[in-house]
């Protein structure tokens, strides 16, 4: 293990020898009720503990039960709960959320999770996680720097319990053959001293979709150890191994794609005659059919697979009655391989991830802490020859496959024997003062990133409070070119910069019910590539504009919680300004400006007793292109047709993949619904008999820059009803898209494919759960 790692430890030993004094084990409650967001504090992101009243931002809770209720198995399905959260497909594998019109950051136990590059990334699994918090805007100082802003979801994973032993296996049985199967178990190893939890899950799913699937195993181990009441230390170590098939969604998406499945026709051809998918090819339409929704890109022949591993821990120690000391550790180590049909690839050979933070608390209303965080980084990458729109989806799977001409190799690096990736820089081989590769994301990269930060609370009066946060980090870092072309010196450059975060907020308590807040918070961010590495540029050098991503963030709301009902209610008006990275590596600013609300409820005055809860969301967002440059792919999708066939498209015969770099403007980002509502519910019918559902809305929105093609209003209605046998047995049968729309969405976050992609959503399909306690 490297030397990093266990100097970063020395932090965690060190609190383990304080004297321990008083700590309060929170258990959790049990699934038999539901948990409203309203009821679920966010721990270790503002503070030790938070309510969703008392933290000045926008925030939405997601209890365990709520997970359950809701059905949420992947980060899209937070839009059934959260306002402004609606996301592109992701190609199939959400591995980030989207919030306000941008990606967000992935959290868990405060630590910030290795994720996608750009969405695009591994899908992940719930089978570690007990709860989820949103959160609107960039993290708070406490959790430092980061590169994606729109927001971020802090994943809760599972802990221990000392007080009970007890286990849940639960059964999934989906059409096409989806078959998912979890044992959670935990030991009491020690009365209220110490327990051990294992938590194991097996997915095998074929798809709906064409050539797609999903095979992944999942194991939790987490140990608690609580040898007084002033300390407790939590320890969890997650294995998680997948392969699954990225999807494309279907090409060419024509207005008459979108309204009516109808699907133009015909191979492209490329300026030089081939058919081989390649840029600037001419399709001359030869009809336009009904085409079935679950053929996508996708080819049998496609490999993904990725393996990681996650550690986390805390210790927690009550120095006194008033001071409490907090120290995190994560680490996570990740491998992926996607190697695709259509020339893409993306090879992770070795990413290695850690961070350690240390937080004292003080009265609850201070906090101080530093922290250190290494990212090292192995990866290759091609995506320079892919071109989707060429593809006729109604051909033969050879269709989809794009060999690489000995011209295209000759600007790549053979990294096996047949398989060709970028390298990490630019060289000019031949001396004619051109550059001779073509560029991705290829890196050996090593990033330090130390942080210190600082927040207090002020009391100005007994209902008026004022917060101010501050962090500084420091970033060292070093990357090279890890596959340069033979007879040269591997590119290679080091940098260091600071970047900084300052918060103000104020909250005013009206009542003890009713709560007024503002808030003001301005950061640097990164701007990283494939599991979060630092690329170089055509000239060799880190980019210094990687480091100076600057971001705002300007929020009022009003939160409602009265103490003798379960019921909740907030509303917020923000004004955010943030950086796009685009797939191409550079960045465009992007200004968005709305309303948010969301209402929580619940007839039953405790968890456990009949009766009905609802939860509501609504949100419109004006997201716009910040005076900045935008780019897709193509033009727009007449570009990808000649005009031979005006009857079906009048095309412009420009061709596509045709990069265009559209100028700094104020235009509507596409690929954003304005309007986002959303509803769930449950009813306890009966002791035996609960029904639930929900319905989610979004308003029409332009797929494309030119906003020459629109996904229409949609709607979503999925519902449930569950029966049990006996307090330890249940049965609960899902519905999903029960009124059987054909709703569509982006693929890729930032508009880049949105005249080359759209992603189909699945027919009406229904699930069965089965879940036995004992």
């Amino acid at each position: 293990m490297k030397k990093w790692l266990w100097l970063g430890l020395l932090p965690l030993t060190a609190v383990a020898q304080e004297k321990p004094m008083e700590v309060i084990e929170v258990i959790g409650r049990d699934d038999s009720g539901v948990v409203l967001p309203s009821e679920e504090s966010t721990e270790g992101l503002f503070g030790l503990a938070e309510s969703l009243q008392d933290i000045p931002r926008a925030a939405t809770a997601i209890s365990g039960s709520l997970m359950e209720e809701a059905a949420i198995s992947d980060l899209h399905d937070i839009a059934r709960f959260a306002p402004n959260s609606f996301a592109a497909a992701g190609f199939g594998n959400p591995s980030l959320p989207t919030l306000r019109g941008q990606l967000g950051e992935l959290y868990e136990a405060g630590m910030r999770r290795q994720a996608g590059n750009n969405g695009l990334g591994v899908p992940m699994s719930f089978n570690a996680i007990e709860s989820i918090a949103v959160v609107k805007g960039a993290p708070p100082v406490m959790l430092g720097t980061s590169q994606r802003v729109g927001g971020f979801v802090n994943l809760q994973p599972k802990t221990a319990r000392v007080t009970a032993s007890d286990s849940t296996l639960k059964a999934q049985f989906g059409e096409w053959n989806q078959h998912r199967l979890q044992l959670d178990h935990n030991w009491v190893l020690e009365d209220n001293e110490q327990g051990l939890r294992i938590s194991a899950e097996y997915v095998d799913e074929d798809s709906f979709y064409d050539y797609h699937h999903h095979r992944s195993d999942d194991i939790l181990l987490a140990y608690k150890f609580a040898p007084n009441d002033d300390t407790q230390l939590d320890v969890s170590l997650e294995y998680y191994d997948v392969e699954w098939t990225d999807n494309a969604g279907i090409n060419r998406p024509t207005q008459n794609l979108i309204d009516n499945n109808l699907y133009i026709t015909g191979q492209g051809v490329q300026p030089n005659g081939s058919q081989v998918p390649g840029a600037g090819a001419v399709i001359s339409p030869t009809g336009e059919v009904e085409i079935d929704r679950s053929t996508t890109l996708t080819d049998p022949l496609d490999t993904n697979t990725a393996e990681t591993t996650l550690l986390h821990a805390k210790l927690q120690h009550w120095l006194n009655d008033d001071m409490v000391l907090v120290n995190r550790t994560y680490y996570q180590y990740l491998t992926r391989e996607g190697i695709n049909q259509n020339s893409f690839v993306e090879i992770i050979d070795d990413a290695h991830t850690f961070e350690n933070r240390t937080e004292l608390h003080i009265n609850k209303k201070t906090v101080v802490g530093v922290n250190l965080r290494v990212n090292d980084v192995l990866g290759y990458s091609q995506f320079t020859t892919e071109a989707d729109n060429p593809i006729d989806l109604t051909g033969p799977v050879s269709n989809r496959r794009i060999p690489l001409t000995d011209e295209q190799q000759a600007r790549l690096i053979e990294l096996r024997p047949g398989l060709f990736v970028s390298p990490g820089s630019q060289y000019d081989i031949n001396g004619d003062g051109a550059g001779d590769f073509n560029l991705s994301d290829t890196t050996n990269s090593t990033s330090y990133q130390w942080g210190a930060f600082a927040q207090h609370e002020l009391d100005i009066t007994d209902k008026w409070r004022i917060t101010g946060g501050v962090r500084a980090d420091y970033y060292d870092v070093k990357a090279e070119d890890p596959i340069a072309p033979q007879g040269v010196e591997a590119a290679n450059d080091t940098y260091s910069d600071w970047l900084t975060a300052v918060s103000l907020s104020t909250q005013y308590n009206w009542t003890p019910e009713l709560t007024f807040y503002a808030t003001a918070y301005e950061s640097d961010s990164t701007s990283n590539s494939m599991a979060g590495g630092t690329v170089l540029n055509a000239s060799g050098q880190i980019d210094a504009q990687n480091f100076a991503t600057e971001n705002s963030l300007y929020e009022l709301g009003v939160k409602y919680a009265p103490g003798d009902t379960r019921w909740y209610a907030d509303a917020v008006v923000f004004d955010q300004k943030r950086s796009l990275r685009n797939r191409d590596g550079s960045n465009s600013g992007i200004r968005t400006g709305g309303v948010e609300t969301q209402w929580h409820f619940s007839s039953a005055s405790g968890t456990h007793e009949a009766g009905y809860w609802i939860t509501l969301a609504a949100s419109y967002i004006d997201a716009r292109w910040d005076d900045s440059a935008a780019s897709q792919g193509t033009g727009q999708i007449a570009d990808a047709f000649d005009d031979s066939r005006p009857d079906i498209i009048e095309g412009t015969g420009v061709g596509s993949p045709n990069f265009t770099l559209f100028p700094a403007s104020n235009q509507q980002l596409q690929g954003i619904p304005e309007v986002q509502a959303s509803a769930v519910a449950g009813w306890q019918v009966t002791p035996e008999w609960s029904v639930g559902g929900d319905l989610s809305y979004t308003k029409h929105y332009p797929l494309d820059y030119l906003q020459t093609v629109f996904i229409r209003d949609q709607h979503t209605l999925n519902l449930n009803a569950r029966y049990r046998f006996t307090p330890q047995l249940s049965a609960r049968i899902d519905v999903f898209n029960a009124t059987d729309q054909d709703n569509w969405s982006p693929v890729f976050e930032g508009g880049y494919f949105g005249a080359t992609l759209a992603f189909p959503s699945q027919p009406r399909h229904a699930r069965l759960s089965v879940n036995y306690r004992f």
